[in-house]
């Protein structure tokens, strides 16, 4: 035993005692552990997958998962485009920990399940199990959401739908480099975005050649350039590129049939803030065989159909970061003492936790409520509601999502700024979902296109609204002059961002008033929709009772 009176061995003395550090948020039901989550998956059509629920939540909270998560970002995916011989493979290659987490997603149908086994609640599952594994590691949401959304791309092609589908929706995860005529399950990715034209896709310039007759389902070989393609090891693609006919659909095979590799060349990896744990990648279509999805000229609405997919698994995704962030903010808070009382109990940080958790129930509410749509899209009601409701919800919870996770981030002090924790880590992937598959501006515009074309969406966006008529008046308030300022056309291009945040918080507002706890609605009202949301977290007014906003969201 070291003597720390001798001058020799002072230095074997312990320094300190560790104490008031919050133990690790690991090795629980991440489900059970979420109110708002459970109360929303029985209330939108999904009680009977609350078992199933209980089994992912525990696996999602669990450390052996956790740490996945932290390794797959620690080691980003690297390049190879030749190999040591000289020949071309384009090969990226990822670390163990993205496999098992792409493999536990696949198995678990977050790639397809609304689409094997389709039925009330199927949509309601799938995006709760998607939210709690994307809290593990977002990245890697990336590859199964593209795969998710080719079916609905893929249904203008019945004979490709019907050549690729059970591959695609197959529970089998196979990361290895070969044809996938050699797999009993493949992913899907996209290429559409070109560094000329971004979000204006009309302006690519890839050409696609007909290697004999014209039209769907006949192969074509493509030539130009792609300026985003991520998950570049998916096993097949949807690109777009301008045909005779103008700007089409394209299913691309990274291999050929004949096994032969297609000759889509990997120029080099995009060197990313957040979602590191995915490749994204700059791409030379050299020749590469493809076939022709739907008719020349209509790929824009073809792939529309992907896209609105991945927008709307953006809004998961996004809201799936803030419940993570709030979750480690309040688990954070419980156990940190400072200034004489936990954290927790002090009037200020309650408040700003309380407002973050506002937030992140909002968003799961809308999130879900979409998924409920999606899943009745034979009711009219529900098909409008889910074309207007998915660029509003895209754009504002993906909006909101950086300042909720920088608070969030906040509320842990200097250990939360630690690549050791996984807040920061949330605020690095936080900005991700708004600029990826449109942003802001783009889903604005969406909007308003949507009522242009179909102004029956904007009725059944009231209509849903409406169901919360009465029940308090601040938010009937907001909804009448919304539903004014809807009604002026003049300079609504310029007004389309105010416009559509006050559509979001409507649809929030009336979500939380028909289904969440008195003190949740009533603190949404008095801090967004009375005070507004343009304020900093932490500002709700008096009366708002933030101890039962914030004891409802602690992952106890």
């Amino acid at each position: 035993m070291p003597d720390a009176t001798r001058p020799h061995d002072r230095f074997l003395a312990c320094t300190h005692e560790v104490f008031n550090q919050p133990p690790p948020l690991q090795d629980y039901d991440a489900f059970a552990a979420d109110r708002a989550l459970a109360e929303a998956v029985a209330q939108e059509g999904a009680a009977w997958a609350v078992e199933e629920m209980h089994a992912f939540g525990r696996l999602a909270g669990s450390s052996e998962s956790i740490a996945l998560g932290f390794a797959a970002n620690a080691n980003k995916p690297q390049l190879f485009t030749h190999d040591r011989s000289g020949h071309r493979v384009d090969l990226v290659e990822f670390h163990p920990a993205y496999h098992a987490l792409m493999r536990t997603a696949i198995e678990h149908g977050l790639h397809a399940s609304p689409w094997t086994d389709p039925k009330p609640g199927a949509h309601v599952a799938r995006a709760a199990k998607y939210y709690l594994h994307t809290q593990v590691e977002a990245a890697h949401g990336c590859p199964v959401t593209m795969t998710f959304a080719a079916i609905p791309a893929l249904r203008h092609q019945p004979d490709l739908l019907a050549q690729w589908g059970p591959k695609i929706t197959a529970r089998v995860y196979d990361p290895r480099n070969v044809p996938a005529e050699q797999k009993a399950g493949v992913t899907v990715g996209m290429a559409m975005t070109e560094k000329q034209g971004g979000s204006d896709v009309r302006a690519n310039t890839t050409r696609a050649w007909a290697l004999g007759a014209r039209g769907p389902g006949q192969p074509y070989e493509l030539v130009g350039h792609k300026w985003f393609v991520s998950a570049p090891m998916c096993d097949l693609f949807l690109v777009l590129a301008q045909a005779e006919g103008g700007l089409s659909c394209f299913l691309m095979p990274r291999w050929r049939p004949d096994g032969t590799r297609n000759p889509m060349q990997i120029q080099q990896l995009k060197n990313k803030m957040g979602n590191v744990a995915n490749a994204s990648s700059e791409v030379e279509l050299r020749g590469a065989l493809a076939w022709l999805v739907g008719a020349e000229g209509r790929g824009v609405r073809t792939i529309i159909e992907m896209v609105a997919a991945t927008r709307y698994d953006c809004m998961i995704g996004s809201a799936a970061g803030m419940r993570q962030a709030v979750a480690q903010a309040i688990h954070h808070c419980a156990h940190r003492s400072a200034f004489g009382a936990r954290l927790i109990e002090q009037p200020l940080m309650r408040n700003v936790l309380a407002d973050l958790a506002l937030e992140s129930e909002a968003a799961l509410r809308l999130a879900l409520r979409v998924a409920r749509a999606l899943d009745h899209t034979d009711e009219e009601h529900e098909r409008l509601l889910a074309r207007i409701a998915v660029p509003v919800g895209k754009y504002w919870i993906c909006k909101r999502t950086p300042q909720h996770a920088y608070e969030a981030m906040e509320c842990l002090g200097g250990s939360g700024a630690m690549e050791t924790h996984i807040t920061a880590r949330l605020y690095r992937e936080a900005p991700i979902n708004a600029i990826w598959e449109g942003s802001g501006n783009v889903q604005c515009l969406d909007v308003l296109r949507a009522i242009g074309r179909e102004p029956e969406t904007l009725e059944a966006f009231f209509a849903e609204v409406d169901r919360a008529r009465g029940a308090d008046r601040r938010l009937d308030r907001h909804v009448a002059a919304l539903r004014d300022d809807l009604a002026r056309r003049e300079d609504i291009e310029y007004r389309a961002r105010d416009l559509v945040d006050r559509m979001a918080l409507a649809l929030q507002g009336a979500l939380l008033v028909r289904h969440a706890p008195a003190a949740v609605a009533d603190g949404f009202c008095a801090g967004r929709l009375e005070a507004l949301a343009a304020h900093n977290y932490g500002v709700l007014p008096a009366g708002v009772d933030c101890a039962a906003i914030v004891d409802r969201a602690r992952p106890n």
